[in-house]
């Protein structure tokens, strides 16, 4: 890469527009090969953080990003190249404020566009995201009247990558095209997100969406706007209007096709594809995607998936259609989003980008697997088992055909079976080697099991049973034992695989004080004494008697009932002392209610006026005054 720093002037002019100087670091830019400096504006973003698309096309610049300074005019725009400049139309918002563009690779007629938006044509009360492929012919000269400047073949459509009964997948991260060398028609394969977040873990898809389903689509009905009710309704295309309104058809079109292009640009069908991968809790931001021939003479797709977190996973599609991971790859030290992934298939290797560089990684990893059962079961298109020099190599040219690979089963039992099995065993229950742990009486004691191989699913075995008692437990992989006369012998961790059962690691667990025991099936194999009997449970579980909350639940109830029957004497107490103010004023002062004063005054009795001096003990008792 070439470095082109900004000047000082337009770091000032960034300045001004509140850009922080993180945001003004110097960029790395890949000039276009002219022997000028062309403007930039509509070809690339004016903010780093704007995500754009740009694709070059027989001198042409199809590129799209956002228009402005605050990343709210979204663009899709044609220069270079002799053919006019043309641009979407702001005003009739063929593109929301927030469109996000992921990716854009030219087809026989037409330039895509993959891209995020807001959807409109959905009534919701919230936000709803959707991904979009957009379209435009390659001979589009514009409009002469009507659409001068501007694109008169942009259409769009929905991008759908869910899976039956579920949520929607609905915002694309990154789009890849793999030419028709995989299968009779071309594919794109695009990764997902979602907008929700089911249990608050987000997740990740991969789909792939066939070029004749896009285009298919594109062929089909429209969707406008109607301005009388504001709700989008679908529509055919208009009668008499030949050739097809946004067809890349020769020559220009008449204004009432333009007319009606301005308000549908929208199709009404949807390009649905059932996703090949779904992950939990991981978040992919890149994709490259090839494909692989194995020893059966299957062509078999591989994809390299970047992380958010700075991982790289390959994952493979088998004959069904369903992917598995082969391997996961901690890239750089410190997480990391992975910015861009390519493929170098004459180097075999793979080149990541982030922030601080290029890192280059080989497509396979094939010695790192150290047994033929390793080899067999990471079902690697790349690798293969290799009886000659008992290793796992990669795949050369011309193929061998006495070399070992399973990519549909993955099962290592028939194509070990002469040579080392690694992982597993000649004898599925006769162990390698045996970890030997002896402890004093009711200690409780943590057998580990590593787990070497995120594709397995692991069970414990006591002997030759599956039933491991009332004194043991599993507790995150590892068997929590509590040692007693009985419960001692063989203790094994089993990884199943593609239908194919080893074991990991085995114990025998027995008292101190007692010789171990000699069981005659594992005479000749090799122990390992392990010296200090693993005592401390990870995590903090234990598998004592269980803490009792008795005192604590006694205490909370009494302090209760406390508050609550001083509570109910407080709201008692309240009325009775109003009914003794009550009693203690009756008759002084004013006439009892609904009793009315006689209007002759020789008649009219002079008001009663309590006696409140210390004296007078009742309260009741009023002295009376004459009128002169």
């Amino acid at each position: 890469m070439i470095p082109w720093p900004a000047s000082d002037k337009k770091k000032k002019d960034c300045a001004l527009k509140r850009k922080s100087n993180e945001e003004l670091r110097d960029s790395d830019l890949l000039p276009i090969s002219q022997d000028k400096v062309v403007e930039g504006k509509g070809q690339s973003p004016f903010d780093p953080a704007h995500k754009h698309t740009a694709v070059l096309v027989d001198g042409t610049l199809y590129s799209g990003t956002m228009n402005n300074f605050l990343g709210s005019e979204p663009i899709l725009m044609r220069t270079l190249g002799s053919q006019p400049v043309l641009k979407t139309d702001n005003f009739l918002r063929w593109l929301q404020p927030d469109a996000s563009f992921v990716a854009a690779f030219p087809s026989t007629q037409v330039v895509y566009f993959f891209f995020e938006e807001t959807a409109s044509e959905f009534e919701f009360f919230y936000k709803l995201h959707t991904s979009r492929v957009a379209r435009v012919c390659k001979n589009d000269m514009g409009g002469d009247k009507v659409l001068q400047k501007k694109w008169t073949t942009f259409l769009k459509a929905q991008l759908l990558c869910a899976e039956p009964g579920q949520l929607p997948f609905n915002i694309i991260r990154h789009a890849v095209l793999l030419p028709a060398n995989f299968s009779t028609d071309p594919y794109v394969y695009a990764v997902f997100s979602s907008q929700w977040q089911i249990g608050g873990t987000s997740s990740s898809a991969v789909c792939a969406f066939s070029l004749k389903d896009i285009e298919h689509v594109f062929e089909g009905k429209y969707k406008g706007l109607d301005k009388e009710t504001s709700r989008w309704t679908t529509a055919g295309a208009p009668d008499g209007i030949s050739p097809r309104p946004g067809s890349c058809s020769v020559g220009p079109s008449s204004d009432k096709a333009l007319t009606f292009m301005k308000d549908h640009f929208l199709m009404d069908g949807q390009v649905v594809a059932k996703p090949l991968l779904v992950k939990s809790g991981v978040e992919y931001t890149r994709l490259a995607v090839e494909t692989a021939q194995g020893l059966d003479g299957h062509t078999y797709l591989v994809m390299y998936l970047g992380t958010t977190t700075g991982y790289l996973h390959k994952a493979v599609v088998s004959g069904d259609g369903r992917a598995h991971l082969v391997e996961e790859i901690q890239l750089f030290p410190d997480p990391e989003p992975v910015r861009n992934l390519q493929l170098a298939p004459a180097q075999g290797a793979l080149f990541a980008g982030f922030s601080g560089g290029v890192l280059r990684i080989p497509r396979a990893n094939c010695s790192v697997y150290k047994s033929c059962m390793d080899c067999i079961l990471a079902r690697d298109p790349h690798c293969a088992w290799d009886p000659e020099s008992q290793m796992c190599r990669l795949l050369p040219t011309p193929v061998p055909k006495f070399w070992g690979q399973d990519m549909e089963q993955g099962n290592p039992e028939w194509l070990c079976a002469s040579g080392p099995m690694g992982r597993s065993l000649r004898s599925k229950s006769r162990p390698q080697i045996i970890k030997e742990v002896l402890a004093a009486p009711n200690s409780i004691l943590e057998l580990p099991c590593p787990h070497l191989s995120d594709l397995a699913s692991y069970r414990w075995s006591w002997g030759t049973a599956t039933d491991l008692g009332a004194s043991s437990v599993v507790y995150n992989g590892s068997l929590l034992l509590v040692l007693h006369d009985g419960a001692g012998g063989l203790y094994q961790c089993w990884a199943t695989e593609n239908g194919f059962s080893y074991p990991v690691v085995s114990y025998w667990v027995g008292l101190q004080d007692q010789p171990p025991a000699l069981d005659p099936e594992l005479a000749g194999i090799p122990r390992e004494r392990v010296e200090t009997p693993l005592t401390k449970v990870r995590g903090g579980a234990t598998l004592a008697a269980q803490r009792s909350y008795w005192p604590h639940f006694l205490t909370v109830t009494v302090l209760l009932t406390l508050v609550l029957s001083g509570a109910l004497i407080f709201l008692l107490s309240s009325p009775l002392g109003a009914l003794r103010a009550r009693g203690k004023v009756q008759g002084c002062g004013t006439l009892p209610p609904g009793e009315k004063a006689p209007l002759s005054r020789e008649h009219l009795q002079p008001p009663k006026e309590c006696r409140t001096s210390a004296s007078d003990m009742d309260a009741n008792n009023c002295l009376g005054t004459e009128m002169v």
